[in-house]
């Protein structure tokens, strides 16, 4: 059993400082998740006090059925994998992944084998007699990734493991991870600020902000529910648009949000979520995230219009900085592929720009409390 529970964790340092606030969590056995969040927001020391390298100031921590409060780090039945490798440069990599075995006095045969077996799983066989120093960062990671797989423990912890990799390795070492847990199926708890990684990797996402959870949910769930604007600012890159609005209630438990010159009705079920909380009419920050723009070529009715700032060719696709009448600066994305050349040719800077999205896509924030009309 290697389910995790974290009951009211709190972590306050000596100087009063509060890191870690309430944080409740259920972490079911061989689950995925990630904890995700700018620099500050206690994600790493949440973690720590998973790995016993931090002290809890309140609350209960559980690994399977065992309250781990008191209990150090060896004990624990977790393996953790840092994010500055930790190896030693000394010795080779094959000592380096039987290290800890050793330290635990298991038979040399028992440790020859996990050790063969954890480098056929990361692909090392070849490096097991080279030292550290005659590596690549990506080869060092996997390096410190079988040390922790070796120890076959009931939950690993990775913390930020992907932070000192080019942009390339990042992409193919995010993929060797997915396949590396279905090849282990057990319990992961990773931390990362990157929030491609967490989308790609997680069963789950916790998004944390200064020391408190603000949502926590599936990718999919996250990305299309935020729950307020820190989330829905948060996931998503180029990150979702947010205009001034005004919400309108009608007749008949209808909707319609007026932004800028553009008149939306809301559709249904948004309708349906918005009566159903009672929600009436009222200023409101709409959110819609770039891909969902539209860009019009033409004199389109129900359409806002800016002036083009920025066009970031991305290959596959415009990101689009355009400037709205209210001098806000937004970003749209559009594929290169839809667009003829002439079409192309028009997006320059300084050029006028039309651009609509279906009220299906939008999201609605309370301007006050930044948390979801819809979702919250």
């Amino acid at each position: 059993m290697a389910s995790v529970s974290l009951q009211h964790i709190k972590k306050i340092y000596d100087n009063k400082v509060v890191a870690v606030q309430d944080f409740n969590l259920e972490i079911a056995d061989k689950e995925f998740v990630v904890f995700v969040g700018p620099s500050g927001c206690g994600k790493s020391t949440t973690l720590r006090m998973i790995a016993g390298l931090e002290d809890i100031s309140e609350g209960t921590l559980k690994i399977g059925d065992r309250v781990v409060n008191d209990v150090e780090p060896k004990d624990r039945d977790i393996a953790m994998v840092f994010q500055n490798y930790a190896l030693y440069p000394h010795i080779t990599v094959y000592e380096n992944l039987a290290f800890s075995l050793r330290i635990r006095r298991i038979k040399q045969e028992e440790v020859h084998r996990r050790v063969v077996q954890a480098a056929h799983i990361l692909g090392i066989e070849e490096y097991l007699d080279r030292k550290p120093r005659a590596l690549s960062g990506g080869q060092r990671q996997r390096v410190a990734i079988g040390r922790a797989i070796v120890r076959e423990p009931a939950v690993f912890l990775i913390a930020e493991p992907l932070s000192h990799l080019d942009a390339k390795l990042r992409n193919q070492m995010r993929a060797e991870i997915i396949l590396l847990r279905r090849r282990l199926d057990t319990t992961f708890v990773y931390v990362t600020h990157d929030q491609t990684e967490a989308m790609t990797l997680g069963d789950r996402i916790v998004i944390m902000k200064d020391g408190f959870i603000q949502q926590v949910g599936t990718p999919q769930e996250v990305f299309e529910k935020p729950v307020n604007l820190f989330v829905a600012g948060f996931i998503g890159s180029p990150q979702m648009n947010i205009f001034n609005a005004d919400l309108i209630k009608e007749q008949q438990g209808r909707y319609t949000v007026v932004v800028q010159d553009l008149r939306l009705p809301i559709d249904a079920d948004k309708c349906a979520l918005m009566a159903d909380r009672g929600v009436g009419s009222q200023a409101v920050k709409l959110g819609v995230r770039p891909e969902h723009a539209q860009i019009h070529f033409d004199n389109a009715p129900d359409t806002l219009e800016g002036t083009l700032a920025v066009n970031e060719m991305m290959g596959s696709e415009y990101h689009l900085h355009v400037i709205t009448k209210d001098e806000q600066t937004i970003i749209l994305r559009t594929p290169t592929v839809d667009l003829s050349e002439k079409q192309r040719a028009s997006l320059k800077a300084g050029n006028k720009l039309r651009f609509s999205f279906p009220s299906k896509v939008i999201q609605l924030f309370d301007p006050k409390s930044e948390q979801s009309l819809l979702y919250s």
